[in-house]
């Protein structure tokens, strides 16, 4: 009897779960999710069975299942699992993966505004941000901060996220701070009030050659548009006729920052790009004029990890043969995501179109569904079939065969965007034993030491960064310092001639990042740049050009 009882309330339960369900179901055209009124609209191409039994069975395993289950959990399992059916982009993630996600490319966050690092458990300050509220109260680079209102920080082995939580807050919130400053016997107390603080999306911009102006920009963010007006401009004044626009390693951002990039270059009403999917309409995006850069010679410098936003300016530029496209294929994603927000402030991020480029090339490149590792390794596959490394092995399209929108030139769709010009990687600057060095972070590491102990003395010494380039030799004691931390982890030279080889690479990897924690990233670049192969040919391109202008001005 206790078993027929014990199935017929099971029974019932199961019964009382479908009714749950139906009525569930009669609630969803009332959702309030941001795409509500599509879904409404596209209600006919529902299955309302599959989703029906979705429900069911989130409610059974929620209800029934033989041990408690977290129900947040077990729904987020659930979209990603449906994600992972789908292309290489659409994903999920939580409130805070979102939060995260998102702020690089808002232009700010609020905070005490330092760029620090991590040495010895300990937040060492790289530098504050300028006017920001850290400055303002008198925080120095090179100060160390030990505790945030009353608790320690340094030497508990607290993770970098932990400690950039308890940093940052709430604009005019305030925060109590202990530092620690070299040559002061005690540990100083700073009253600081949080604000927002500017996230630069534009890294560098100097001019790296008489009338030729050199711009990195790291991503497309919310201020990009903002960030880039301000600095042609700058290099307008300081005698820019030429550009370089280094893209490599730019993994994209918003759609908006790529349009207003590319409008700086193109002329009024140029399309810069289109989108079109199965239930979205075509959208174009043209220029509306008032750019600031539109008659100049303009290099654009493109890698295997330009993506997406990148390749959106990269191949409007090349389809209206505005600029020379150099360096190697980008990386080919061309689908478009758009943010579908759900009530905790978590995110799914669903693919809903293509990017075309001018002239019609879809950037993305191909890839099955379901397979994302195999997307995820296409750039290695790159380099195996040599196309990275030798221009003979690079595979065109014969049956993607487009034509810019100028001078008809042939371009090739199948997936990302082909430059111009194209440079090899270079396969062999770093020999096994740096590179063994630098993945142990022994460089950085070691660089951050010196530079603690040496900044005020670098500074005085070099308060022209021309001369920190010109004249400034990496200590042979750091050198040995370097080779003695590697040897403590097991990592040296084959021999002498390795050591030897290794020498002046390592040399320069120094002094870069010297200039880096002294000074910015601006400095940064313009050391990497004195040995970057891209950059080299793009100015090698502009030089040829303009002498074959004075040539013919001479004929």
């Amino acid at each position: 009897m206790m078993n027929i009882d014990h199935k017929y309330n099971n029974d019932m339960k199961i019964h009382r779960l479908l009714n749950c369900c139906l009525l569930l179901l009669g609630l969803i055209s009332a959702s309030t999710l941001p795409v509500s009124a599509q879904l409404r609209d596209n209600s006919q191409n529902f299955d309302m069975e599959a989703l029906r039994k979705l429900q069911i069975a989130e409610m059974a395993i929620a209800h029934l299942y033989v041990d408690s289950v977290d129900q947040k959990r077990l729904v987020e399992d659930a979209i990603n699992g449906m994600l992972k059916t789908l292309d290489p982009h659409s994903s999920y993630t939580n409130a805070e993966e979102t939060r995260r996600m998102n702020e690089p490319l808002e232009g700010n966050f609020e905070g005490i505004g330092v760029q620090f690092n991590i040495l010895e458990d300990t937040l060492v300050v790289i530098q504050p941000t300028s006017k920001g509220p850290s400055e303002r109260v008198g925080i120095l680079a090179g100060d160390r901060i030990v505790s945030v209102d009353g608790e320690p920080i340094a030497g508990v082995k607290m993770s970098r996220d932990s400690i950039m939580k308890k940093l940052r807050g709430p604009k005019d919130t305030q925060v109590t701070l202990g530092v620690v400053r070299r040559g002061v016997d005690h540990v100083l107390t700073f009253n600081v009030t949080r604000d927002k603080i500017p996230v630069n999306t534009l890294d560098a911009a100097y001019m790296i050659a008489p009338k030729v102006g050199y711009i990195h920009l790291d991503r497309f963010g919310a201020t990009t548009a903002q960030e880039m007006r301000e600095k042609i401009k700058e290099l307008q004044k300081a005698g820019m006729q030429d550009l370089i626009l280094d893209l490599q390693m730019n993994g994209g951002g918003y759609l908006g920052a790529a349009i207003s990039v590319a409008g700086e270059f193109l002329e009024k009403g140029d399309l810069i790009v289109y989108t079109e999917g199965r239930s979205t309409p075509v959208s174009r995006f043209n220029t509306e004029g008032g750019g600031l850069f539109r008659k100049g010679r303009l290099v654009v410098l493109v890698d295997e990890y330009s993506a997406s936003a990148s390749e959106i300016v990269s191949g409007a530029i090349q389809d209206h043969d505005r600029g020379i496209i150099v360096g190697r294929r980008t990386f080919g994603k061309g689908l478009v995501q758009r943010p579908i927000e759900l009530p905790d402030g978590s995110m799914i991020r669903l693919t809903v179109s293509h990017y075309f480029t001018p002239s019609g090339r879809c950037i993305q490149k191909p890839y099955v569904k379901g397979h994302k590792a195999e997307y995820d390794e296409d750039v290695e596959q790159r380099f195996k079939h040599g196309e990275l490394t030798c221009i003979d092995s690079i595979r065109l399209d014969s049956t993607q065969v487009y034509y810019t929108l100028k001078e008809h030139r042939k371009v090739y769709g199948g997936g990302g965007i082909m430059p111009d010009v194209f440079v090899p990687l270079d396969t062999a600057v770093y020999t096994p034993y740096l590179r063994a060095v630098r993945r142990h972070n022994i460089i950085t590491d070691m660089t951050l030491h010196y530079v603690d102990s040496h900044r005020q003395e670098l500074r005085s010494t070099y308060p022209d960064f021309e001369r920190f380039i010109s004249d400034y030799e990496v200590p042979t004691a750091l050198v040995d310092s370097v080779a003695a931390q590697a040897k403590r982890k097991n990592v040296v030279p084959a021999d002498s001639a390795e050591w030897e080889k290794s020498l002046p690479d390592l040399r320069f990897l120094l002094k870069s990042l010297i200039a880096y924690n002294v000074w910015d990233r601006n400095e940064y670049f313009r050391i990497l740049n004195g040995r970057s192969d891209i950059v080299k040919k793009a100015l090698e391109i502009l030089a040829t050009n303009n002498e074959k202008k004075k040539t013919g001005r001479r004929r």
